[in-house]
């Protein structure tokens, strides 16, 4: 019995499984059913309502295609209208022309048959004036047979002289008219011109120094000079070098000389010398590092110069590298004349001419400031420093007024406005200053022996003298070849070769003198 109780226990729970899993397979079956049931209902109902929701958009879809349809007949039908009536008015327009041009055929028909009637109306009236020309003629050379008779001389010899006579009168008349008109218009320039330079001259006061090419550095003793020379010559080399300036060590007790022509090097060396003396290390590559230094903060200092000059002249609006051109003219010069405060005067000087004769101050003083900043450009550049100006300020955008008149002032260019001129003036005022400019004898002498033959290169004059360090020249001519009239044109050819040909600081007085001397004895 023991045995058989866990038999039976296995085989009533098989059969209690089998039992609950034909249950539970009943059960979903049944289950099964109603969902399938259920799903096939809502398909159902969404297919409906799909068809009905299909049916509602076509109907809206052809309402929306008919009113589309309708939209574009509309807009056609009045497209078509429109064109109807440009056609309708097109055919009305040719039909006028059409109608103007048969009137005007009709007109210039009208008109041939009018003009053949003048054109037989002109050629009687030439033939008659034909022989009326020829009578005339025929009676002018009767005429002329019986004057050349009766005055024994004949049409050419009598026109001949009649010409002669009225050339010499007219020359006459014109030399006098020319001499009044040039003397009171003289008088009257040099008084308004007198005025405005004076004014204009009274109102500057630029200082004049006079630019060497050399620049004395002061030591403390001469032992320095050994120091400065270095072992076998190391540190002069290195510093001639760096700088591209001579360094003259000599006799000359506590002191140095720098030589060379560029200022701004010169400048660069001198600073550089004088560190290196103060901070007492002297060596090839302590004076690369100090002089490299220096450059730069000249370089800085060139550019602060340029705004300092502009604020000066209260001038605005300067492109940045034309203010560093500058502030390079510091370190120019000309004629031994610093180029900068050469240039700011000119500024001046024309601003205040521009201000009397109503021209605009600003543009006037720019021009007059940077009429010379073409000699801040590369020597290696080559050119007139005029027309590298022009260049450089065309560049940078300039105004084309203070363009044309750098270019100008040497006349290398044509002006092109009044401040031009004013800035060539000013140019010729700041130049001629006493002590402004240095000139080399050679060069004086050999200006004064020009001027002297250029004047004596003309017929009539016996003899010519440059005076007053070349700002007149005398001329003596013959009396019997120049006459009083002849004079005052003699001058004035003089004067304008002169300008024409030479170049020359401020300008020069052309006087001509004609003496007729009368000698008699009494016995």
């Amino acid at each position: 019995m023991s045995l058989l109780d866990p038999i039976f226990l296995i085989i009533a729970a098989l059969g209690l499984a089998v039992l609950m899993f034909f249950l539970g397979w009943i059960i979903n079956s049944k289950i099964g059913k109603n969902n399938v049931a259920l799903a096939e209902e809502k398909a159902k109902k969404i297919i409906e309502d799909a068809d009905k929701e299909a049916k509602h958009l076509k109907k809206e879809k052809l309402l929306e295609v008919k009113d589309e349809w309708l939209r574009k007949k509309q807009e056609f039908d009045v497209e078509v209208n429109q064109k109807r009536q440009k056609i309708q008015a097109t055919e009305k327009q040719l039909d006028s022309r059409e109608e103007n041009i048969e009137k005007k055929f009709d007109l210039v028909t009208r008109k041939e048959k009018e003009n053949k009637e003048a054109d037989k109306k002109l050629t009687e009236q030439k033939e008659v004036l034909d022989k009326k020309h020829a009578e005339l003629d025929r009676l002018i050379y009767e005429q002329n047979v019986r004057l050349e008779k009766t005055a024994a001389l004949t049409a050419d010899e009598a026109k001949k002289m009649l010409m002669e006579n009225m050339i010499d009168k007219a020359k006459t008349d014109a030399s006098q008219f020319v001499k009044e008109v040039r003397d009171q218009a003289k008088v009257d320039a040099k008084k308004e011109a007198q005025k405005i330079v004076v004014q204009a001259i009274q109102r500057t006061a630029v200082d004049h120094s006079v630019e060497t090419t050399v620049s004395v550095v002061q030591i403390q003793n001469d032992e320095m000079k050994g120091r400065i020379i270095g072992r076998e010559g190391r540190n002069i080399r290195a510093f001639e070098a760096a700088t591209g300036i001579d360094v003259i060590v000599d006799d000359t007790p506590e002191a140095v000389i720098l030589s060379g022509f560029d200022q701004f090097r010169r400048e660069v060396a001198r600073i550089s010398l004088e560190r290196l003396i103060s901070d007492g290390r002297i060596h090839p590559a302590r004076i690369e590092e100090v002089v490299q230094k220096v450059e730069a903060e000249l370089e800085e200092e060139i550019a602060r110069e340029g705004e300092n000059t502009l604020i000066q002249l209260n001038l605005h609006g300067v492109n940045i590298e034309l203010v560093k051109h500058i502030g390079k003219m510091k370190y120019r010069s000309s004629y031994g004349q610093n180029l900068l405060q050469h240039s700011i005067e000119v500024a001046y000087l024309t601003g205040i001419m521009a201000a009397e004769i109503g021209l605009d101050v600003n543009l006037a003083k720019k021009a007059g400031l940077m009429h010379d900043i073409g000699k801040t450009v590369d020597r290696n550049v080559e050119g007139p420093h005029a027309l590298l100006g022009y260049d450089l300020a065309k560049k940078y955008k300039e105004h084309p007024i203070v363009v044309n008149a750098i270019g100008s002032h040497h006349e290398d260019i044509e002006m092109e406005h009044p401040i031009a001129a004013l800035v060539q003036a000013a140019d010729a005022i700041s130049g001629a200053r006493p002590g402004a400019r240095r000139e080399p004898l050679e060069g004086y002498v050999k200006r004064l022996e020009n001027l002297e033959n250029l004047a004596k290169s003309f017929e009539g004059v016996a003899k010519t003298y440059a005076i007053q360090a070349g700002r007149e020249v005398r001329v003596v001519v013959e009396p019997d070849k120049v006459d009083d009239n002849f004079s005052d044109q003699l001058a004035y050819d003089i004067a304008a070769k002169i300008q024409e040909e030479m170049e020359y600081p401020g300008q020069i007085k052309v006087t001509v003198i004609r003496e007729v001397r009368k000698i008699a004895y009494a016995k």
